[in-house]
């Protein structure tokens, strides 16, 4: 099994993905943290599409997807956090002003689960994140304790997760997710 993981310049596989099932939906396509909350409350059905292009034709791309047999089966939104809402995020706490890059959502498409692929996602959006030049990368994940995280939540990765790749506890957050407290991950990268 070999997966690659590439930007997500192709709009059509990031709408395979994350784009909603119902196309008139004002949900997904990993918007909500990506953009201010009025515009994310606004944009539905093709407006919300035509958005998440243009984000896929923007440098750098919204993030990074997973391809096994050129087959998209993984997404990972990854981005410097200043053109996030995580820049005024109140839960999620600033621990210095190092213009670090937010890793905060990973999704594998179900029939490919438990194969690697979020391993592979997170790896390469390190990748991904380390060529644009980030001098860090950030996560907030759950602090499960190993306990079983529902799969409408599991989108943020768990603290295991993160530190088989390398990131280090670096804070708590008031910020709680499927009665999980979410915790502040980061890795160096300045090396």
């Amino acid at each position: 099994m070999d997966i690659e993981v590439r930007p997500a310049t192709v709009f059509a596989d990031v709408a395979t993905l994350v784009g909603p099932k119902k196309p008139t939906s004002n949900v997904c396509f990993c918007l909500s943290y990506r953009i201010g909350n009025a515009e994310n409350q606004e944009l539905r059905g093709e407006e919300r599409a035509e958005r998440v292009r243009g984000l896929c034709a923007e440098d750098p791309p919204p993030g990074v997807i997973a391809y096994l047999d050129d087959e998209p089966v993984g997404w990972a939104a990854v981005h410097p956090r200043r053109d996030t809402s995580f820049v005024t995020n109140r839960r999620i706490p600033h621990i210095d002003d190092v213009d670090v890059w937010s890793l905060w959502c990973i999704r594998v498409r179900p029939g490919h689960r438990k194969q690697g692929i979020s391993h592979a996602l997170v790896d390469g959006a390190v990748a991904f994140a380390r060529a644009q030049g980030a001098p860090a990368i950030e996560a907030y994940p759950v602090d499960n304790a190993g306990e079983r995280v529902d799969l409408t939540m599991a989108y943020v990765g768990t603290r295991a997760l993160f530190e088989r790749a390398g990131f280090e506890k670096s804070a708590e957050t008031t910020s709680r997710l499927n009665g999980f407290p979410r915790v502040l991950m980061r890795l160096d990268l300045s090396d």
